[in-house]
């Protein structure tokens, strides 16, 4: 089976990720297919966990590809914080690409409202994808302790729960 976290972005998925490399009866990558197109994009190995922010844009194709047949984890945190992590990175990556892109240049709009339009609308396409499937959970940046030790049961996960517990007392990735 495989295991998708999907997420907006800055919201632990690279910490996610690197308590996965614990468990042994699953690969686990984060953002390992992003520059990659056509049938190459979602070609996961099995029993493969793959964080990528990402794929909030290519929820139609996965679920054509993997539908119901795999486990999806809606990764989330605090709104006020995710959206001040997004305004620290308002100039690049995915928060200019929104600006730039989708809001044709959104000049007018504040960092702050773009952040919380992008979240708004990721987390809406989330949303709406996991209407009907019966493989999923919520997990919550503020309770990964708590919300991990659920996911490695739901998932039949085998390793060392204890050292990817310990991961979540680590910051990867952090905004400054």
């Amino acid at each position: 089976m495989n295991v998708f976290i999907l997420n907006a972005g800055r919201c632990g998925s690279t910490t996610f990720i690197q308590a996965c490399r614990y468990v042994s009866n699953y690969s686990a990558a984060h953002e390992s297919r992003v520059t990659l197109t056509g049938e190459q994009r979602l070609a996961y190995p099995a029993n493969h966990i793959e964080a990528d922010n990402r794929l909030s844009w290519l929820l139609g194709r996965l679920d054509k590809r993997f539908s119901d047949d795999a486990f999806y984890v809606h990764l989330s945190r605090d709104p006020q914080a995710w959206a001040d992590s997004f305004m620290r990175r308002s100039s690049y990556g995915i928060m200019r690409a929104y600006r730039e892109g989708i809001l044709l240049g959104g000049s007018q709009q504040t960092d702050r409202a773009i952040a919380k339009d992008y979240l708004e609308t990721v987390e809406g396409n989330i949303r709406l994808f996991l209407q009907d499937k019966t493989q999923q959970m919520t997990f919550s940046l503020e309770n990964a302790a708590h919300d991990f030790r659920r996911f490695w049961q739901r998932i039949g996960a085998e390793g060392d729960l204890h050292k990817a517990l310990g991961e979540w007392s680590i910051r990867y990735n952090a905004s400054s």
